[in-house]
């Protein structure tokens, strides 16, 4: 007999006391729990207080007779599987009782091993319909889950304040919230199942749209933001990650539409009140800038000492707003997207070498030296605004030579790595705690120690730096250490 992880209550009716005992002793040692009747009515009562699940029924009793009884068997519980024990002459009422809904039967006299095979028979099957049902409920739980968990997803997409597209592979749109058929203001009734171009004007949104969708993106670091606007005064923003498989293949994107209307008439007020008070305060502070040197000058010998530090520190100071003030007008032009119109072939050794050359003189009275060093075949060109290259390269030699010690080295070093020119600027200075090399490309922020605090600076250099380099579809990073020294590293494409 096989084992079955369920033990299972027989129960045999029959009048003859010799088939009971037998049997009971037969499946007693198969590990059933036995129960025994001698006729039909003391076989129903036994099951009306017992949980048996299989029942060995004589058709010939005296009283009630075995049809009647399994009968009455199904009409209390149907599951019961009920085995007919027959003696030959009555074969024929053991087929009428397997139309009744018999399971089985076995004729008398019968050996052991044909009782062991018929209830081991119905046991297994009593064993394989639990096993059914337990499947069948996990089933219905786990598809309950899913409803669950997809009417909770759902809710959770519906509610959100930011529009929210999913496409397929092929870029069909297949879930869409709320948030985004208003924001792109299309008909309530919109229904999914046509291409992204069927709900978005945008052609190049579309294209990226589709592009994820099919894969072609597969790092996300890659992946760019997409601003666009729908009409003169409305503006988005959108963001598209690809969904992937459990064998990580795209089976399609997932896109959020952000409103940035607000952003964009915020940073155009700030950009023209930056530039409107810089020009107010340009004008006045030049004048005062050249009546301070125009004083020095036509007085010098005749100031005391004092007199004379106070006014060079006023020309310093006025000197100072200045270029903060240029330095904010950059800034603004950055943001605005108006630098790095004009592009042109460069030669970035040539340009280098110049920017070295002029501020070269700077580095000498430092006593500090100051270095191209480039390989000896000609590198490729990029395209790019030279006024641009200028101001972040200017600044990045100009900053190495402020924060180096008197005596110092400063290397400009130039290479190709991969399909980028890479330019290093290299100096032995005074270098940069760790915890300050994320926050020193924000505006207004300069590090300030013992060694550095007498350095005058507008705190905007690096940011316009980083700005101009992004512009040109660049990179910047540093890598720097105190009384190390410091290396600015900038990637400029080769188009």
């Amino acid at each position: 007999m096989q084992s079955t992880p369920d033990p299972v209550t027989v129960l045999v009716i029959d009048d003859e006391k010799g088939i009971r005992d037998g049997s009971k002793r037969i499946l007693d040692r198969m590990g059933c729990q036995t129960l025994t009747a001698e006729n039909g009515e003391a076989g129903l009562a036994t099951l009306g207080r017992s949980d048996a699940s299989i029942v060995l029924l004589d058709l010939k009793m005296p009283g009630i007779d075995g049809i009647e009884v399994l009968k009455r068997i199904h009409t209390m519980n149907p599951e019961i599987l009920v085995i007919i024990i027959t003696g030959f002459a009555t074969i024929e009422t053991a087929i009428e009782a397997m139309k009744q809904g018999a399971y089985d039967f076995i004729p008398k006299p019968f050996e052991p091993d044909q009782l062991r095979i018929v209830v081991n028979r119905a046991w297994e099957k009593l064993s394989l319909k639990k096993e059914a049902a337990k499947l069948e409920k996990a089933r219905r739980r786990t598809l309950a889950d899913l409803g669950t968990e997809r009417t909770r997803i759902h809710t959770i997409i519906d509610s959100l304040p930011n529009g929210i597209v999913v496409t397929n592979a092929d870029g069909t749109v297949v879930l869409m919230n709320p948030a985004f058929v208003r924001v792109l203001e299309l008909p309530a009734d919109t229904a999914t199942g046509q291409p992204i171009s069927a709900y978005i004007e945008e052609e190049g949104l579309c294209r990226l749209i589709v592009e994820i969708s099919s894969g072609r993106h597969v790092d996300f670091d890659d992946i760019p933001t997409y601003e666009f606007s729908a009409g003169e005064e409305r503006f988005f923003m959108a963001r598209g990650r690809p969904v992937l498989g459990e064998r990580k293949e795209c089976l399609g994107a997932v896109v959020t539409i952000v409103d940035i209307t607000n952003m964009k008439v915020l940073d155009r007020l700030k950009s023209e009140f930056v530039a409107k008070v810089s020009h107010e305060l340009r004008s006045p502070l030049s004048t005062i800038h050249e009546q301070l040197a125009l004083v020095l000058n036509d007085l010098m010998g005749q100031l005391s000492e004092s007199d004379e530090h106070l006014l060079s520190r006023a020309k310093e100071k006025t000197q100072g707003l200045i270029s903060t003030i240029g330095d904010l007008l950059d800034l603004s032009r950055i943001e605005s997207g108006i630098t790095c119109q004009e592009l042109k072939p460069v030669q970035l050794e040539e340009l280098l070498g110049n920017i070295v050359d002029f501020l070269g003189t700077r580095a000498r009275t430092k006593s500090q030296s100051l270095t191209l060093e480039h390989p000896d075949q000609p590198l490729p060109t990029i395209k790019a605004d030279p006024l641009a290259l200028e101001s972040v390269f200017g600044n990045l030699i100009a900053n190495a030579i402020n924060y180096t010690q008197n005596g110092g080295e400063i290397v400009v070093r130039l290479d190709m790595t991969g399909i980028n020119l890479r330019i290093r600027v290299i100096d032995n200075g005074f270098g940069i705690e760790e915890r300050y090399l994320d926050k020193i490309f924000d505006r207004f922020f300069r590090v300030k120690t013992d060694k550095t605090r007498f350095i005058t600076g507008t705190g905007l250099g690096l940011p316009i730096v980083k700005g101009l380099v992004e512009s040109l579809k660049g990179r910047i990073s540093v890598e720097s250490a105190p009384e190390k020294g410091s290396t600015f590293t900038v990637l400029l494409p080769v188009d």
